[in-house]
């Protein structure tokens, strides 16, 4: 069985930043894409970022790219979420999600295609 642990998350003023860590226990990370998502009040989860296995590639929501960055530490079974310059659009409980195994690039922002997931953390940007 596979915990997923977020912390990092907190009231922050428009334009700052904060860094959001999740960490796993139970199984090993490095052999399984990792996902950050989001939701927010009143709104359905959305997809914030993916990373691959060994971090060599990621991609980003458009509503977060150029700000936020996603990285991990496999010795650490660890994946980070950079969020700079952050608005009052980026408020919602966020959370890391470990994909199934094998999956691609290609269906990485999909929901269903993750099946761990942490209890989340409330990021709050005040303006």
């Amino acid at each position: 069985q596979v915990q997923l642990v977020e912390s990092g998350g907190g009231l922050v003023q428009a334009g700052g930043s904060l860094r959001l860590s999740c960490v796993a226990s139970g199984r090993t990370l490095d052999t399984y894409r990792m996902g950050w998502f989001r939701q927010a009040p009143g709104k359905e989860r959305e997809f914030v970022a993916t990373i691959s296995r060994n971090g060599a590639s990621v991609s980003f929501a458009d509503s977060v790219k150029g700000r936020f960055t996603i990285s991990r530490d496999n010795a650490r079974n660890t994946v980070y979420l950079q969020m700079n310059s952050l608005t009052s659009e980026d408020t919602a409980v966020y959370y890391c999600a470990r994909g199934r195994a094998g999956l691609l690039a290609s269906s990485a922002m999909a929901i269903a295609e993750y099946e761990y997931w942490g209890q989340g953390t409330q990021v709050t940007v005040s303006s």
